[in-house]
């Protein structure tokens, strides 16, 4: 079943919409009926939506936006604003989006062999290579560029960096890249990870905060997010470069304690068992789920996820497989989120007017940055309150989606909620998920398919 669409246009521009509403209401009763009979076949459709309507918030450099709206002037990344963070502007979570979005596409350029589909890869994961480029600060990764393609906030984290490592390293393995570009790819890993490991893993921050670091990437306050992007990027550089002190870090941390008395004396292996379940009964003031789950994707359970396909030991391959799917059930009922979306967009995106919708001061300490980019700190009549719907109604579900895909779980339910959205209706690009859940379970398929069973 095949609905491949060509670029939207707006839903309120043309008569299309209810043509396009009924093809998308006759698609999901299909795909429930199948989910029904047991017989559920994935449509390349739902995918091809998502992926044409997410193209829309890519940058000229091959990030992708958070949403629609004025990109940062060199002036604003000169003064900090909205903040030295970018929060709660476009150019807030490029690595954090892009990356996962990285692997979603690649692994759909190998599944459709379509020249446009490997064309969009490279142009992504050069947009990832811009990041670590556009700074003299050793292993400093941008979380986005500005309107003349290089200015950028100062302050970047562990929570753009990882993501940052999972885009390039899929993309590595894909067998998309050629051999320059291959080569360009594991250099720039290397010397990241190189400057981030003489640094104690604390990706540093630029002026005027110029010798602050964020905290270390393998000790955060959330033990299972923090193993298990620790363990990737040291498996990640293990394999793109070969080097054995990469491989053997990996090796000696996976039965390391984990260096805060929160996680109660637990290895990095014990905690990615865990899931990120564990992650609530630890910090019970943050709210996993549903409204931490996005924060989960790329920086966790994708990790996750490689380290349990890559591991040669048996029994440790197992403990981590244990992890994924505990992710995946503690993750599994928000995704029914998803019936609350909708499918109305709102327009214009209030939320987009940044520069209105936020007070600003400058900032020259950490604390004035905090308080500056507080959530609180913001104007809702200017606003509104479209963001925090798609964040309940979408990013959470689809994050939930992805999160049972990586683990092969629930295929049933993540494909009833990949069917729900018209995707030209959503604001936030963290709709990126879905093509990332539809190419993972897509994946799960073909390979059980081969073996004669399917999963529910």
């Amino acid at each position: 079943m095949m609905m491949r669409q060509a670029k939207h246009g707006r839903a309120d521009e043309d008569g299309s919409r209810g043509n396009r509403k009924s093809v998308r209401l006759h698609a999901r009763t299909l795909v429930l009926a199948a989910i029904a009979l047991g017989t559920a076949a994935l449509s390349g459709g739902t995918a091809d939506e998502a992926v044409e309507a997410l193209w829309k918030f890519v940058s000229p450099q091959g990030l992708l936006y958070d949403f629609l709206g004025d990109v940062p002037t060199p002036k604003d990344c000169a003064e900090n604003r909205p903040n030295a963070m970018g929060y709660w502007c476009p150019i807030e979570n490029g690595p954090m989006f892009t990356g996962p979005f990285l692997q979603a596409m690649a692994l759909r350029a190998k599944r459709t062999r379509d020249p446009e589909d490997a064309r969009r890869c490279r142009v992504l994961a050069e947009g990832l290579l811009l990041l670590a480029s556009v700074s003299d600060e050793p292993g400093f990764v941008a979380r986005g560029v500005g309107t003349d393609g290089k200015c950028h906030f100062p302050i970047g984290g562990p929570d753009q960096t990882v993501p940052w490592f999972l885009g390039l390293d899929a993309y590595l393995h894909s067998g998309l890249c050629d051999a320059a570009l291959k080569a360009r790819i594991v250099a720039k890993l290397k010397e990241v990870g190189e400057a981030l490991a003489a640094a104690d893993w604390r990706p540093p921050m630029e002026a005027p905060f110029k010798g602050e670091k964020a905290g270390p990437l393998y000790k955060g306050s959330l033990p299972f997010r923090a193993a298990t992007q620790y363990l990737f990027c040291l498996r990640a550089l293990a394999d793109a470069t070969g080097e054995e002190k990469w491989k053997a870090a990996y090796r000696r941390t996976l039965g390391l304690r984990f260096p805060r008395p929160e996680a109660g004396g637990l290895t990095y292996l014990q905690i990615c068992e865990l899931g990120c379940g564990h992650d609530q009964e630890v910090k019970k003031s943050f709210k996993v789920a549903p409204n931490g789950l996005w924060i989960y994707v790329g920086c966790a359970q994708g990790c996750l996820a490689t380290l349990a396909e890559r591991e040669e030991d048996a029994a440790v391959a197992q403990k981590l497989r244990t992890g994924l799917a505990r992710s995946a059930d503690y993750a599994h009922s928000s995704m029914a989120l998803y019936k609350g979306y909708p499918n109305v967009a709102e327009r214009p995106f209030k939320y987009a007017n940044w520069r209105a919708g936020w007070n600003w001061w400058p900032q020259k300490t950490l604390a004035e940055v905090r308080a500056v980019s507080s959530n609180t700190n913001r104007n809702r009549k200017v606003l509104g309150r479209r963001k925090d719907v798609e964040r309940k109604t979408m990013t959470a579900p689809l994050s939930a989606a992805a999160i049972c895909a990586y683990a092969g779980k629930y295929r049933e339910d993540v494909l009833a909620a990949l069917s729900h959205y018209d995707y030209s209706t959503i604001a936030l690009a963290e709709f990126y998920a879905a093509p990332l859940a539809y190419e993972l379970v897509n994946r799960k398929e073909q390979q059980e398919s081969k073996e004669g069973k399917v999963s529910k």
